[in-house]
């Protein structure tokens, strides 16, 4: 399914209409026509917002998962990962990159990239497993 089929599906399920997502998303009836009919894609912003809207995935909306969302328990465990990784990072005299000491801003950078590719990851072993993967 590609991402007008499933942008209009979740739409649908969510019986609503194309003027009253654009309204919740703030962008135009025709951008939310045109990512329906594939005409269009929308930015990284607004395929954010579309995710979240639904509480869905990105990577379900492209089509590059068919698990709309993390469990409960896949969230607890990436974020147990991230704090242990902040804990690491901040108990130490500093993360160095070509010899100088990472900012705090720089920091948070890198643990929210772990932070997208950790649920990615986990998405696509949901996808590669399903439900018989035991850990």
């Amino acid at each position: 399914m590609d991402f007008g089929e499933r942008l209009q599906e979740l739409r649908k399920e969510k019986g609503i209409s194309r003027e009253e997502l654009a309204r919740a998303l703030q962008v135009s009836y025709s951008a939310i026509a045109k990512y329906e009919t594939n005409v269009r894609k929308p930015d990284q912003e607004t395929l954010k917002k579309i995710a979240d809207y639904f509480d869905v995935t990105v990577d379900y909306l492209l089509g590059r998962s068919n698990h709309r969302q993390l469990t409960r328990r896949d969230e607890r465990d990436i974020e147990k990962i991230i704090e242990e990784t902040r804990h690491r990072i901040e108990n130490t005299e500093g993360l160095l990159l070509d010899g100088e000491i990472l900012s705090q801003e720089d920091v948070d950078a890198i643990i929210n990239a772990m932070r997208v590719g950790l649920e990615m990851a986990k998405l696509r072993n949901k996808e590669k497993y399903g439900r018989k993967k035991k850990k």
